[in-house]
């Protein structure tokens, strides 16, 4: 089966750019014993694979120019030579990046009966989905009833963390960066509070929404955020670090929060992770957010792109803030 498929042309040098990129032929054959070919049919595109894009060490390896890129996506069995798939079965893999892929079946994950759509699987079923999860009440710990704060909240992550805390009876403050997003997360996404941060200052707004202070910062951004939500604490405060998307097109260190010393005497707790840290929780995950998704307690947002082509473009936009929700790329 011929493809298309996305490689890394050049390593970017601060934002990234269409020419960064280059749009490949590629084969994906008939499947050996133990393979599988697949039709893609949604990938993702997420903050993280601008790290992958930097040729330095880091919990995965980086890019290599020239070659395919890589990153989730949800797919479908064309031809099994693995007695665990058959033909039409739903899969998740790594593969994307690509309109289609023979490979080993080791390592690819059947979906087995889904109850949303497939693209649904990327998103808040997916690993956004499950990094907001486990990154708000494992490593934030949330008790019900507390005072979170969330930045990037119009994301694929930080929508779900603000729409989960809600569930636990939580009063819950979002940022984002456009006034139509912050209309989102209040008129439809339920949270008490949001602002937009390039409107004043961030301290400024926190300061006025959570006077009595936060319990939980879920951190999508850094920076200037993360300074912020330090100031504003209460003891025995967490703070998850999940993210700091401010920073990933910086081309010379930034400095860091200079208030870190107040992490001290208020006893806070900063956590960072990484999703896969709680591969353990993968199933009661999936149960409660399908649960969660299909009786409507969690409203999903994507902004789909359509086309291999138009990968690059999608991945660039999650730094100019295009998105709401999951950024999504369909074949």
């Amino acid at each position: 089966m011929q493809a298309k498929a996305v490689a890394l042309k050049t390593r970017p040098d601060g934002m990234p750019k269409p020419d960064d990129f280059q749009i490949i032929d590629i084969e994906a054959p008939e499947p050996k014993d133990g393979q599988i070919q697949v039709k893609n049919l949604s990938m993702s595109v997420d903050p993280y694979m601008r790290g992958r894009m930097v040729d330095r060490k880091s919990y995965v390896p980086p890019f290599q120019i020239g070659e395919v890129l890589t990153g989730g996506c949800i797919g479908q069995v064309v031809k099994s030579a693995s007695p665990d798939f058959k033909e039409g079965d739903y899969v998740s893999s790594a593969w994307g990046w690509r309109e289609a892929f023979t490979e080993s079946a080791e390592g690819i994950q059947s979906l087995g009966t889904i109850v949303a759509p497939a693209s649904e699987y990327l998103g808040a079923i997916g690993m956004p989905g499950m990094t907001a999860y486990v990154g708000l009440l494992e490593v934030g710990a949330l008790k019900d009833g507390e005072t979170v704060f969330v930045s990037g909240a119009a994301g694929a992550v930080g929508s779900i963390v603000g729409q989960i805390a809600k569930l636990k009876g939580c009063t819950v403050i979002g940022s984002a960066g456009s006034d139509d997003k912050v209309e989102l997360l209040t008129k439809e996404l339920g949270f008490d509070h949001a602002f937009n941060y390039n409107d004043g200052s961030i301290l400024g707004h926190l300061k006025e929404l959570a006077p009595g202070g936060l319990d939980v910062y879920f951190d999508n951004v850094g920076a200037e955020h993360l300074q912020a939500a330090i100031m504003c604490m209460r003891p025995f405060g967490r703070i998850a670090l999940c993210g700091a998307i401010a920073t990933y097109n910086d081309t010379s260190p930034r400095p860091g929060p200079n208030n870190l010393s107040m992490a001290i005497g208020l006893g806070l707790t900063l956590r960072g992770f990484i999703v896969n840290h709680f591969d353990h929780l993968a199933g009661k995950f999936r149960s409660d957010m399908e649960e969660w998704v299909t009786s409507g307690q969690i409203i999903t947002k994507e902004t789909v792109y359509t086309g291999i082509d138009q990968a690059p473009e999608a991945f660039i936009g999650l730094f100019k803030g295009s998105n709401t929700g999951k950024m999504i790329v369909n074949f």
